[in-house]
């Protein structure tokens, strides 16, 4: 019974946290580009901003869209140097972070000319690339 009561409280506020709308500031990478960091946290940190640019695309945050693709770069660069890569992604890495980083450098530019049908062309190619980084293969 006091299980089933603490279960009730706990979805009752579960809701009220994810409802915000509001995502917990990332961690700001360093500034040498040659650090090595975890391939699984770049991995989740690029995830985190391709979402934030796809939401501030849906509701015409054109600025937010651009920091988000800046930081989508950012990120790119680094994961090309990531630690810990796993081995089914160790020798396309580099060819996919090139890409991710081009692509997010066309993402910024189409959301500065707030041009609609390129941002969706390259949101796509984004996510699916992120997608195949993934760290199952």
């Amino acid at each position: 019974m006091t299980r089933a009561i603490c279960l009730a409280i706990a979805l009752a506020f579960i809701p009220a946290c994810a409802t915000t709308g509001e995502r917990l500031p990332l961690r700001p990478l360093p500034d040498d580009e040659g650090a090595a960091l975890p391939y699984a946290e770049l991995l989740t940190r690029a995830r985190v901003q391709a979402t934030a640019a796809t939401e501030a695309f849906y509701v015409n945050k054109w600025t937010d869209l651009e920091e988000a693709a800046k930081g989508l770069e950012q990120t790119a660069r680094f994961l090309g140097k990531a630690a810990d890569v796993p081995a089914n992604q160790k020798d396309k890495l580099p060819i996919m972070a090139g890409d991710l980083a081009k692509d997010a450098v066309k993402l910024r530019e189409a959301a500065k000319a707030q041009d609609v049908e390129k941002v969706q062309e390259i949101q796509q190619r984004v996510h699916l690339k992120v997608r195949e980084l993934r760290l199952d293969g």
